[in-house]
């Protein structure tokens, strides 16, 4: 249509003979510069130069001089060695891999503290980290065998919940390091940070500060962390001598939704009764949970309750939350660093001489959610 609308003048008719335009001479796709073509410009052998850009110390050496034009060459060139034959010539992938559990919906900041530590101890080391989610930890035993094919040199797993602790199922090519086992998993190294401590230094504190009823909101049962904090806060008010209630400890999952369900439910059946002067709580998560579920019943913190969280996240940062503080980022890095003199006494073929279960200690965060117990008690909404 439109070529109809212009003067017949102007039409041109496109043969069928006519030759398509060629393509231009760059547009092939750029080869990258091999290792021959770094020694080629550089005037020695393969072998030689391969010496100098790697730093060998074999039986080839070679001088100052040819390595300095080996290296001035490669920059020339834009040379950059190929990561996959690296591997294959030193049976190392300079990478670490590091596992967790992503299957609940809300953002995890346990999660993402720690992981700032893997990544910062990897970059101290020269490492690359590979990020390896489970939607579950019953895919543990046939997932994480599957991730150890050779593409990381070790694995950081993150608080790993497994019912079957024999770990005959780790391929025992990969040095694997964790944090936060549920159960100490065999002949592997655990990080953590002293629970049972943590849960009895913010329990003697609130009890310090004159608080009597507080209803701990602890971990599920079973999972080692969650047991050893509601222990020490237990620890604590018998060494006060003061009583906990047999329905003043509560379990849940470590997450908000677990918080704010079993504050939901716990209220719903005292309702009428005295309400707890604090709440001492297993994570920063189910704390969080439980502030909205007071909040549903009309009841603020801390004007009509006081709380405590575990972990020092983010966001009890941000709120000033009163809690205890793991050192994350720092199990994290120090994760890393046993990982890799794991990968190393490997390479070297010789058993790893450190301790297998490494404890962190914690410490107590004074935040504004425990101002002191309200002089007059309120009645459950």
């Amino acid at each position: 249509m439109l070529e109809s609308l212009a003067p017949s003048s102007t039409r041109r008719t496109v043969s069928a003979s006519t030759p398509k335009p060629s393509k231009p001479p760059n547009s092939r796709r750029h080869k990258l510069p091999t290792l021959a073509d770094v020694a080629r410009e550089a005037g020695v052998s393969d072998v030689a130069a391969s010496c100098a850009l790697n730093g060998a110390k074999g039986s080839t050496r070679v001088s100052v001089e040819t390595r300095e034009r080996v290296l001035a060459a490669a920059a020339r060139l834009s040379y950059r060695p190929n990561a996959t034959a690296r591997a294959l010539t030193y049976q190392r992938t300079n990478a670490v891999g590091f596992v967790a559990n992503i299957a609940h919906e809300e953002p995890n900041l346990y999660f993402l503290e720690v992981f700032n530590g893997v990544v910062r101890g990897a970059t101290e080391a020269h490492q690359t980290t590979c990020i390896f989610p489970l939607s579950g930890w019953e895919e543990a035993p046939k997932r994480i065998p599957a991730l150890c094919d050779g593409r990381v040199d070790g694995l950081v797993v993150l608080a790993p919940y497994l019912e079957d602790d024999s770990t005959t199922w780790l391929p025992p090519h990969t040095p694997v390091v964790t944090i936060h086992a549920g159960k100490l998993l065999r002949a592997q190294v655990n990080v953590e940070a002293d629970d049972e401590a943590g849960g009895y230094d913010i329990a003697r504190h609130m009890l310090g500060l004159g608080y009597r009823r507080i209803l701990c909101v602890g971990g599920p049962t079973g999972v080692k962390g969650a047991d050893l904090r509601v222990d020490g806060f237990l620890r604590a008010h018998a060494e006060a001598g003061a009583e906990v209630a047999s329905d003043h400890v509560i379990r849940t999952w470590f997450t908000a939704g677990g918080g704010r369900q079993a504050m939901q439910e716990w209220l719903q059946r005292h309702r009428g009764q005295p309400l707890p002067e604090a709440l001492c709580c297993g994570s920063d998560d189910i704390a969080f949970g439980c502030i909205d579920a007071l909040e549903d019943r009309g009841l603020s913190v801390p004007q009509d309750i006081s709380i405590a969280g575990f972990d020092d996240t983010l966001m009890a940062r941000t709120l000033r939350m009163a809690t205890v503080r793991q050192p994350l980022l720092e199990m994290g890095r120090h994760a890393v660093e046993v990982l890799m003199q794991l990968i190393e006494a490997q390479r070297r073929g010789e058993a790893y001489q450190g301790p297998r279960d490494i404890v962190l200690p914690v410490e107590i965060v004074r935040g504004r959610t425990l101002p002191g117990p309200r002089s007059a008690p309120l009645t459950i909404p």
